[in-house]
């Protein structure tokens, strides 16, 4: 491939038509990919700057990213069943998307990846890293949850239904 040109689907780029010289503001993108559950979190990380990398070299930025952890995935994916989660934010021209995404269909370390445009990027931590740091406290939907109750057991003591002196349907 000639020197300067990248493969983005069915065509060729020049980088420098990559680039905004106009000062236009550029498309808003976020990115999420999952990573092999086997590799160690330094690797991980390194995926995610080689991701940025390729942003960066055509023109683009990422304003933040997130490392969501290992969280398991809702089905298995290549004998997986867990996974690296990573957020990129991205400011960018349309071309260096193409590019990794193209990259990420090639790594064989990447489970599951998708770019999305947006209209603006979220300023503070995302609402995965919110839940993260949280915790909810739950409460019994039921009246007969099994927890102490105000007889002392737990086996989901069930009070006898009232019956007023006029209701003759208790008589049957």
């Amino acid at each position: 491939m000639p020197e300067g040109l990248f493969f983005g689907y069915d065509f060729f780029v020049k980088k420098s038509e990559c680039f905004n010289p106009e000062g236009e503001k550029m498309s808003l993108y976020e990115a999420v990919f999952v990573a092999r559950q086997d590799m160690a979190l330094t690797q991980v990380e390194k995926l995610a700057e080689a991701c940025s990398k390729t942003v960066e070299d055509l023109g683009g930025k990422v304003t933040k990213t997130e490392h969501w952890g290992l969280r398991a995935l809702a089905y298995k994916i290549n004998k997986n069943r867990k996974g690296y989660y990573v957020l990129l934010n991205i400011d960018a021209p349309g071309a260096a998307v193409i590019e990794l995404d193209r990259t990420m269909r090639i790594n064989e370390d990447v489970l599951r990846h998708l770019i999305v445009k947006v209209d603006e990027l979220e300023a503070g931590p995302s609402a995965m890293m919110l839940a993260k740091g949280e915790k909810v406290e739950t409460k019994p939907t039921s009246r007969f949850a099994k927890k102490d109750d105000k007889f002392g057991d737990k086996k989901g003591y069930k009070p006898k239904r009232k019956t007023s002196e006029n209701d003759t349907a208790g008589d049957k």
